[in-house]
């Protein structure tokens, strides 16, 4: 007897008409014609059921606050953590905490059951780490909620940043972060990548930087971070954000970066949507892409994940917890066209952000948590393509979100029709 039991299903890895069974909350069996009884049963139709999106890069403190106090009408980086600077003052703890739920439940309804966001450090009264600490509890039933203790404006600039990280990771932040091309000089950026691996070290967490984010090719603090990743034996343990100087750098120092970064296990994320409308704001033409060497790093088996990072921010007015369409941006962005390579766009918004999180039973396979989402698409390839409608988001093993398949009804000289994009797809 399974509590849910998904049939005619297709899976990422390319098995078609497979049948899930689910018990406890687990994936049970896996095959074709399972036997035995269900609960429930959902008739996939020969559909993609993956396992749920992935954002390892978000900022939940600023989300849906577009406008306040006023626009960013430049688009410039900058000016984004200036606006941001000057609403911190003006926020209160249920504010922050109503925003966050709403987008946490337009998360849910996209299939993005797992999210790591940074949160904000540099104040005093430390009220939006207070803020999403609370709603990463109001949240764990359904999504993974990871906090990472984020000094904006910079580990050594800000005064008392180094004590508030300090007592964020006390109050029970999860990871280290830090922005070190934010520091005064270079060297201060570097002395930041010591410092706050060591604190990673010694406490035993996980550390995710905000690294390079400038169209500066001399901008190198990934070295810096490669580099205590090995003395202090992080491998694994480290996942370097943006990385967008990475775009205007000298190829021959890129062969030397790439297969260092490969040694010490660290993982990077991009933020295409994001990164292509912030950098190159100051290029004539031609203007640069804004984003890091991700089919490159791919080739020396770097885990590469695509984040969201923001959603009607300071930063960017846009987006809507939607990770096939941060998907697609970086797809086009990367010039990943082939078709192993837009599956690997897939992997980077799902299997490969999953890994940077360290998130326990992933995956859809016998074994893994019946976390999973029910796509209208027959493959990766096809979900991104059509940005497909989540017909089901299922959490340990119930559903917990459904929508109506996307079908045009049409009427045409007279001949009524009605057509399913997800079934117009040439033979590949």
């Amino acid at each position: 007897m399974f509590d849910l039991k998904i049939t005619n299903a297709n899976l990422p890895d390319g098995r078609t008409g497979v049948d899930i069974g689910v018990k406890d909350g687990r994936i049970t069996a896996i095959e074709k014609n399972l036997g035995g009884e269900a609960g429930e049963t959902i008739d996939a139709g020969n559909q993609l059921v993956a396992p749920p999106f992935v954002d390892v890069h978000f900022h939940m403190d600023a989300t849906l606050s577009l406008g306040m106090p006023r626009m960013n009408e430049s688009g410039l980086l900058l000016d984004g953590i200036k606006i941001w600077g000057e609403l911190k003052p003006l926020l209160t703890q249920e504010a922050v905490i109503e925003r966050a739920l709403a987008y946490c439940d337009l998360a849910v309804s996209q299939g993005l059951l797992a999210i790591r966001t940074h949160v904000d450090i540099c104040d005093e009264r430390l009220l939006g780490v207070e803020a999403l600490l609370e709603v990463k509890r109001l949240v764990a039933p359904y999504i993974d909620l990871q906090l990472v203790a984020f000094p904006q404006d910079g580990y050594y600039r800000y005064p008392g940043a180094v004590d508030l990280l300090d007592r964020a990771l006390d109050m029970g932040v999860d990871i280290v972060g830090g922005i070190p091309h934010f520091e005064r000089t270079m060297a201060d950026g570097a002395a930041s990548m010591k410092a706050l691996c060591e604190i990673a070290e010694k406490r035993g967490l996980l550390v995710d930087i905000h690294c390079d984010e400038t169209d500066d090719p001399n901008s190198r603090h990934i070295e810096a971070l490669t580099y205590e990743t090995q003395r202090l034996g992080l491998n694994g343990r480290v996942n370097a954000s943006h990385l967008t100087s990475m775009h205007s750098m000298d190829n021959y120092y890129v062969s030397k970066l790439l297969p260092m970064m490969a040694e010490a296990g660290i993982a990077a994320t991009a933020n295409p949507r994001i990164n292509i409308v912030i950098q190159g704001r100051h290029d004539t033409y031609p203007k640069r892409r804004g984003m890091n060497r991700f089919p490159e790093m791919l080739t020396y088996g770097i885990t590469s994940a695509f984040g969201q990072d923001c959603v009607m921010d300071p930063w960017y007015s846009l987006n809507h917890a939607d990770m096939l369409e941060v998907a697609d941006m970086g797809l086009h962005v990367a010039q990943m066209t082939s078709r192993a390579a837009m599956r690997q766009c897939f992997e980077a918004v799902t299997t490969s952000p999953a890994k940077i999180m360290h998130l326990e039973g992933y995956g859809v396979d016998v074994g893994c948590k019946a976390d999973m989402v029910l796509l209208q698409a027959s493959d990766s390839i096809e979900a991104i393509r059509l940005k497909a409608t989540r017909l089901a988001v299922i959490k340990g093993g119930k559903v917990i979100s459904r929508t109506e398949p996307r079908v045009a009804k049409l009427n045409i000289a007279g001949r009524p029709s009605q057509i399913d994009a997800s079934k117009v797809v040439p033979q590949v």
